[in-house]
């Protein structure tokens, strides 16, 4: 039996190398309209990266949950568990960040032909998250709230973007598909993962929890937005559980 949380950490590393595998194996499809003009796609493959990356999210929620269940904690899982989140919400998400920024470069004059130096700063994402989940293991008083935006929080909110590609009308999509946006997002999810702020957690732990009020609100806000907007809803989710854990760091902290 204490082996269970170990495998569904494999789990969520076999998910997470799926999902990079997704994202990789085709190039991005340009298509010539008669009148000259282009229409750029993702490959429908990048498309199943965010199922392979959600699987991975619930293998992680698994491990943990199980451990505790069976009383099978140890620090080889705990090793195991970041090892395997670097490639599932940092490595993969840093990826999809890659193929969006040269869709947005394609869709420049002489796009095509932009230096991978421009590219390369999505690779920032994975390295925070590499750094966050190093600092967590060796801090023991991250075990009832987080120092730090957790890694798993921003590798689910980057997957969604295909799926808001997907789905969106075209205003929405001039907003993903703006480089500096893009780069915007990078800078800001890597600073917060590495930042010392304190973070909601979600485990719960009783109802005289100090921070069940926020998880409740949050809880209910994102409901509420999964109904209206779809996959639109999970960047604004990632939003409000920023702003709730600041509004709330008192109780968190």
């Amino acid at each position: 039996m204490k082996f269970i949380p170990n495998l569904l950490t494999l789990l969520n590393l076999f998910f997470g190398c799926i999902a990079i595998i997704c994202i990789l194996q085709n190039g991005i499809v340009i298509v010539n309209n008669p009148d000259g003009s282009q229409i750029l796609d993702i490959p429908e493959r990048i498309w199943l990266a965010p199922l392979f990356i959600g699987l991975a999210a619930v293998a992680d929620f698994l491990d943990g949950f199980l451990a505790r269940l069976l009383k099978q904690s140890s620090p080889l899982g705990g090793q195991l568990d970041s090892l395997a989140d670097v490639v599932s919400f940092g490595v993969a998400p840093g990826l999809i960040i890659y193929q969006f920024l040269r869709l947005s470069y394609i869709r420049q004059i002489n796009g095509l032909d932009v230096s991978m130096l421009w590219l390369l700063p999505s690779l920032i994402l994975p390295c925070a998250a590499a750094y966050r989940l190093a600092v967590f293991n060796l801090d023991t008083t991250q075990s009832k709230s987080f120092k730090g935006i957790p890694v798993p929080a921003v590798g689910l909110t980057i997957a969604s973007f295909p799926l808001i590609y997907w789905t969106q009308g075209s205003q929405v999509l001039d907003w993903l598909m703006n480089k500096w946006v893009l780069y915007g997002i990078v800078l800001l999810v890597s600073y917060g993962m590495v930042s010392r702020v304190p973070m909601l957690s979600m485990k719960m732990s009783g109802s005289k929890d100090p921070q069940m009020i926020p998880r409740i609100v949050l809880i209910i806000l994102s409901v509420v937005s999964l109904i209206f907007l779809h996959w639109l809803a999970v960047p604004l989710i990632f939003l409000f559980y920023i702003v709730l854990s600041l509004l709330f760091k008192n109780r968190i902290a």
